[in-house]
């Protein structure tokens, strides 16, 4: 899944974020964009929240929006 996360990224830890989201899903990616992050990764979004608390950043659910997929299915992933 992806998502946006509204985050102040000039004070998130941004390493340890990316640290943390590869525990769980070691292909995540995390980019940092106006207003916040954009992560991808194969987890959901409470899961998502779940992650952003154990690298030090306090989120809601709110602060978390999902992103339409642009997979289209041809590697058969």
């Amino acid at each position: 899944m992806e998502f946006t996360v509204a985050i102040d990224t000039r004070t998130a830890d941004l390493v340890r974020i990316d640290e943390t989201l590869r525990q769980v899903d070691p292909a995540a990616q995390v980019d940092a964009q106006q207003g916040g992050l954009r992560i991808a990764g194969a987890f959901d979004a409470s899961t998502l929240s779940d992650i952003l608390r154990d690298a030090g950043c306090s989120v809601s659910q709110l602060q978390i929006q999902p992103v339409p997929s642009v997979c289209c299915g041809g590697c058969g992933g």
